[in-house]
């Protein structure tokens, strides 16, 4: 059992991530006239002119994109979490209508006769909630379908990056329901587009942003050993030659957090004045004094 935990747990994710993507679009986009790009855009375009299910929609559309995704992505893994993907999310869209959370005294019902009107607050909320839906389907390595696949096809096609060729697509038909929907409602729409990437960034690679020091010192020993003692932080020690110089110098790399940052340049001042130093960020760090290193 211990053998499938992983496997298992992608699943779980990957249907998790369907629930909130399947209730961003029924409980936001759609009531406020919000395309949220890709297939699932199209689809509410679709059922806006001619009320077919946008569940259905999706699943159709979503269809030869798979085809498409098998042969130039190729892979099992690829094929079988992909498909989950957009069944569950396909039957949800349309399945949670029928469910009591969205009947006339359910709770879905309430929240979108809340924010009914206000196209900021469902922009927002519909962005933030797909966002976390994309991050776990990505945490569960596997793909959302639509223009997830497309993106990674033109990426691998004609080596257009990621960001990019979801801008490229999404754009494409939020500006195209512009014409549908007002071009107000497109702007809004491209605004949560937006946020819901920082969101699926956020969920994937975690909130635990830190920092990176690379201090260049004539007195390393010492720096050493006050972050050592006072940060309890290993350093590694460089070797490094100044250009100008041509004199050897120790370059002293270490990782802290946010809040130790003016701890440690409180040290390099103390210690040496004359130090050189860079404070960059980094989106993670795994090993010892910070997060397991595990997938």
């Amino acid at each position: 059992m211990k053998k499938y935990f992983p496997t298992l747990r992608d699943y779980a994710l990957i249907i998790i991530a369907a629930l909130l993507q399947a209730l961003s679009l029924r409980l936001f986009f759609v009531p406020a006239h919000l395309a949220s790009g890709g297939v699932s855009g199209i689809s509410q375009l679709i059922n806006y002119f001619t009320g077919l299910p946008i569940g259905l929609m999706i699943l159709i559309g979503n269809i030869p994109l798979f085809i498409l995704g098998w042969r130039f992505l190729g892979g099992f893994r690829f094929a079988m979490r992909t498909a989950t993907a957009i069944l569950t999310y396909s039957l949800l869209t349309d399945l949670l209508l029928k469910t009591p959370l969205f009947g006339p005294n359910g709770a879905g019902t309430a929240l979108i006769n809340d924010v009914q009107g206000d196209i900021f607050l469902s922009a927002l909320y519909g962005a933030i909630v797909s966002g976390i839906g994309y991050g776990l389907v990505y945490r569960a390595r596997g793909t959302s379908g639509g223009s997830d696949i497309l993106a990674r096809i033109l990426n691998n096609w004609r080596g257009i990056p990621i960001t990019q060729s979801y801008l490229i697509v999404d754009t494409a038909v939020i500006l195209g329901a512009g014409f549908v929907f007002g071009w107000k409602h497109a702007l809004y729409a491209m605004i949560a587009l937006y946020v819901s990437g920082l969101v699926a960034e956020t969920t994937l690679e975690g909130g635990g942003t830190v920092r990176t020091a690379m201090i260049v010192t004539s007195e390393p020993e010492a720096v050493s050993q006050r972050i050592l003692e006072q940060l309890v932080r290993g350093v590694t020690v460089l070797e490094g030659t100044g250009a100008f110089t041509g004199a050897e110098r120790p370059v002293l790399y270490c990782v802290i957090t946010r809040a130790e940052v003016v701890t440690l340049k409180s040290i390099v001042n103390e210690v040496d004045p004359r130090a050189f130093m860079v404070i960059g960020y980094a989106h993670e760090a795994l090993g010892e004094g910070f997060r397991p290193l595990k997938s």
